[in-house]
């Protein structure tokens, strides 16, 4: 057999003669190239280290020179395979994919200048895509004679002179210059790379041709690329001796958490129907969730919903009705929350987890910054990289008010408005939210109100659809469970029972059945009706506190199609409904009641006050004012006397009524021990 000696020889005895699977790898990726239209051929760099070592270290070591060789084999074999289709593109590149080694994105060097190398890293902005130009024509304004320039750098190149006239005056002929489809993105260590207490690193990269616009923001990617040096300037004229790194990419493998990128075979969608014919899928399901988190079914069976969700309604009016589920944790230290919230990133098919305490509002809805050529551009936050995914926020409650009030348009209308710098936008945020807050005491005080006990505004509670009380009460049973259950963890390093469905199905097993889009029948109505109705009779006097309201009837229809499709049911059946309204129950009588009558009251939630604090409140001011017309200005022991008299309220609940009217501005204290009414 001869030895080839030539780069472009050998790369292409490589596609004609590897051999994988009893067939020719390269020679029908090929075909399929000329099949599908695209322009590029991917090759598996550990398949040409089998085939010839010695190529693959050179492309390693002098990418410039030898990918313009592979580019020209690989037209010349695709010539042979399909010469219509090489005839019409005129070129075929080579990308690459599974290099030997990995490189980490904050070690990348000087030494690296030159080289192909693989960095993982997450996409945190994109430029919008531009053509590059690569040959100019220009013509002679005085002969009208063409002559064309390779162009290279970052600046255009003319021709000078005129060959034929000598003529310096030119005009740019676009429609006969060549351009390509170019793009720029920055790229994030990762959070699990980056070392303790270390900044995460970027680096730019560009993309061309077929490798515009396939990832975006939010998206893990791991780059194949030349790494480059770019020289720095100091003003518009004065080059610097440092250079900023950046990569040429050759390929770009998305790692995403997209629910288009979960890719399904159809052997895993025969599983997923051979799985959803089961008549307890749904506490399958329940079980598969956080597996190591030992019990919290319902809480478990809420978040579950959260991660299906509901149908998305446009209404002709132009009316979006919501269909994300958002989810409300409040629970003591130490009852697993954040593990919850970091599962649940980790298994939804687009997941984010971030912490209150290092939030801004800039941070998680969108920030604008300035670029490199002074013009503004948009930066995603966490929200919006999660769009059509799930946001899990930890200790909502330490975020600063400033910054918590931006989630507030995110949580009901799913989007996210812009007014800042010149550039007034609105951009989708549809994700399900599941956030988790602590007691502000410390620990959750039965006895008191689920707004005493935990520093969020009203506004914020009502646009959660279920709301879950997470304590930690001593139980000698549970506590035994519990106990045997961690310690198996660390005994074993694994869960005591095997999860029904592993955490890869389970996301497959998710991304399935968001494509199902169950409809209501005539039963599942009647039983939501029904709930609703009987839940409204029971505050049907004035004197009776309010138990539901319809922002909760839209929940019920959101979750109740949740469930119908955990079960892969193009229809919402009675049971759906009845699963739904236990929940919906559950949740209403942890945070729902009025702790001073025992009463469910929805005003808990929406208010902040009961029924029973406000008619109390009622009765004060009522009994002031009397008090206030006969003396002008009233003590504070006369006005306790009166209220004991009227309505048999102790001094200490008449103090602590009038405090929280001093705190809401209603009543002033002019001096010590008397009060006054504020001017309206």
């Amino acid at each position: 057999m001869t030895t080839l000696q030539n780069p472009e020889e050998r790369f292409q005895d490589f596609l004609r003669t590897f051999r994988a699977d009893e067939e020719y790898k390269y020679r029908k990726r090929l075909g399929h190239v000329a099949l599908s239209g695209f322009r590029s051929i991917i090759v598996d760099f550990e398949d040409l280290i089998a085939h010839d070592a010695d190529l693959a270290r050179s492309i390693l070591d002098k990418p410039d020179e030898y990918l313009e060789y592979l580019d020209r084999s690989a037209w010349a074999q695709l010539k042979i395979e399909d010469p219509e289709y090489a005839e019409v593109i005129k070129r075929l590149r080579v990308r690459f994919r599974k290099l030997p080694e990995k490189h980490s994105l904050r070690k990348i060097g000087s030494e690296n200048i030159g080289r192909l190398l693989s960095i993982d890293g997450i996409i945190v902005r994109s430029t919008s895509v531009k053509p590059l130009l690569l040959k100019a024509a220009f013509q002679c304004r005085k002969c009208n004679a063409m002559s064309y320039v390779e162009q290279a750098g970052t600046l255009m190149r003319g021709p000078g002179v005129c060959a034929h006239c000598r003529s310096k005056v030119f005009e740019f002929m676009e429609k006969m210059s060549i351009f390509m489809n170019s793009q720029e993105i920055r790229i994030q260590e990762r959070p699990e790379d980056l070392p303790p207490g270390q900044l995460p690193r970027a680096v730019d990269i560009k993309l061309s041709e077929d490798l515009v616009d396939i990832a975006r923001p939010g998206d893990r990617v791991s780059i194949i690329g030349i790494a480059r040096a770019q020289q720095e300037f100091a003003g518009r004229k004065a080059r610097l001796r440092t250079f900023e790194l950046l990569l040429d990419a050759n390929y770009v493998d998305i790692m995403g958490k997209e629910i288009e990128v979960v890719e399904i075979t159809p052997e895993d969608e025969r599983l997923i129907r051979e799985l959803a014919k089961d008549p307890f899928i749904h506490r399958k399901l329940i079980a598969s969730l956080a597996p190591s988190i030992y019990g919290y079914g319902d809480i478990k069976e809420a978040v579950l919903y959260l991660l299906f969700g509901g149908v998305p309604k446009r209404l002709p009016d132009g009316v979006s009705i919501r269909s994300e589920i958002n989810v409300l944790l409040v629970g003591d230290p130490g009852v697993a929350k954040s593990q919850l919230l970091q599962y649940v990133a980790r298994i939804a098919p687009r997941g984010l987890y971030t912490s209150g305490r290092g939030t801004t509002a800039a941070g998680l809805t969108a920030a604008v910054v300035r670029e490199k050529s002074g013009g503004m551009v948009l930066e995603a936050g966490a929200l919006v990289l999660a769009d059509k995914g799930v946001a899990c926020i930890d200790e909502v409650d330490k975020m600063r008010p400033e910054d918590r009030v931006a989630i507030h348009e995110a949580l009901e209308q799913h989007t996210v408005s812009v007014a800042k710098g010149g550039i007034v936008a609105t951009l989708n945020a549809r994700a399900a939210v599941l956030a988790a807050a602590n007691p502000s005491l410390g620990r959750y005080d039965p006895y008191r109100n689920i707004t005493d006990n935990i520093s969020l505004p009203v506004t914020l509670l009502t646009r959660f659809d279920l709301l879950f009380i997470m304590k930690d009460v001593p139980e000698p049973d549970s506590d035994r469970r519990m106990s045997e259950h961690i310690l198996t963890l660390h005994r074993l390093k694994t869960t005591p029972e095997q999860p029904p469905l592993l955490p890869d199905l389970l996301r497959k097993y998710i991304a399935y059945a968001k494509r199902v889009e169950p409809v209501l029948s005539e039963e599942a109505v009647n039983e939501i009706r029904q709930y609703y109705l009987k839940m409204r009779s029971m505050s049907g006097s004035s004197e009776s506190p309010v138990v539901i309201t319809p922002r909760q009837l839209e929940a019920l229809v959101r979750l109740s199609e949740a469930r119908a499709r955990s079960f892969l049911r193009d229809r919402v059946e009675a049971e759906d409904a009845r699963s739904i309204i236990r929940l919906m129950t559950l949740s209403l009588q942890d945070v729902g009641i009025d702790t001073s009558t025992g009463k469910m009251d929805i005003d808990v939630i929406m208010t902040g006050k009961p029924k029973s604090l406000r008619d109390k409140m009622q009765v004060v001011l009522s009994t002031f004012a009397d008090l206030e017309k006969q003396l002008g200005i009233v003590e504070d022991s006369t006005l306790y006397q009166a209220l004991s008299r009227k309505v048999d309220v102790t001094d200490e609940d008449a103090r602590r009524l009038v405090d929280q009217l001093v705190r809401e501005g209603i009543l002033y204290s002019p001096k010590p021990g008397h009060l006054k009414r504020t001017a309206a």
